[in-house]
């Protein structure tokens, strides 16, 4: 694993926090929850008696960065900056395999999807209160999606499916995935009534 990516403004952020310290204290970043969907991700102060055997130690410039072994993982290409904005200035931290772990590139195309749906398309739905689950993949290629939260009975759940998620699965599986339908559509069969 990389070092997790913290801007020369959040280090020297960072070094000011930490020169009110006792000396020796070090921040340990960690996300609560990890590998869910209520995943969260923290910084806080990490004083010498506070270190464990089993934390990966990142070495900066001017501190140390402790991570334990459960959030290792969740922290993948994790970066923390220190923007200033009018309102003043705060700390920012994007991680973005906080609520997923990174899936190998040849894992099973079942994870590999869920893995984009959970880390890229449901961010993107959450925003409208929807979110979308996978049901399968058919042997002949299809993301079988349920619609779930804001998107149940949307009327623009058809656009949403095959402009939007349809389109962005099969540009990262070409080959591998023929499209995307909705479990409703997919159960359709000779068994429903319109």
């Amino acid at each position: 694993m990389q070092k997790i990516m913290i801007s020369e403004a959040a280090q020297a952020h960072f070094r000011r926090l930490l020169d009110q310290q006792e000396e020796g204290t070090h921040i340990r970043i960690f996300v609560v929850n990890p590998g869910t969907p209520n995943a969260e991700c923290g910084v806080s102060y990490c004083p010498p008696n506070a270190v464990e055997a089993t934390d990966t130690e990142m070495q900066y410039a001017s501190f140390s960065a402790f991570v334990d072994e459960m959030s290792l993982p969740f922290l993948d290409e994790a970066e923390i900056d220190y923007v200033t904005e009018e309102l003043g200035a705060q700390l920012t931290l994007k991680a973005p395999n906080a609520k997923m772990r990174k899936v190998a590139d040849d894992a099973p195309l079942i994870e590999r999807v869920e893995y984009v749906i959970q880390t890229q398309i449901n961010p993107q739905l959450a925003g409208h209160g929807g979110r979308i689950t996978l049901i399968e993949i058919t042997e002949d290629g299809y993301a079988i999606l349920q619609f779930g939260g804001g998107c149940n009975g949307c009327s623009m759940v058809d656009v949403t499916l095959k402009d939007g998620i349809e389109k962005q699965l099969l540009s990262l599986f070409p080959g591998e995935l023929q499209g995307a339908k909705d479990v409703t559509e997919h159960q359709r069969g000779e068994h429903s009534y319109y």
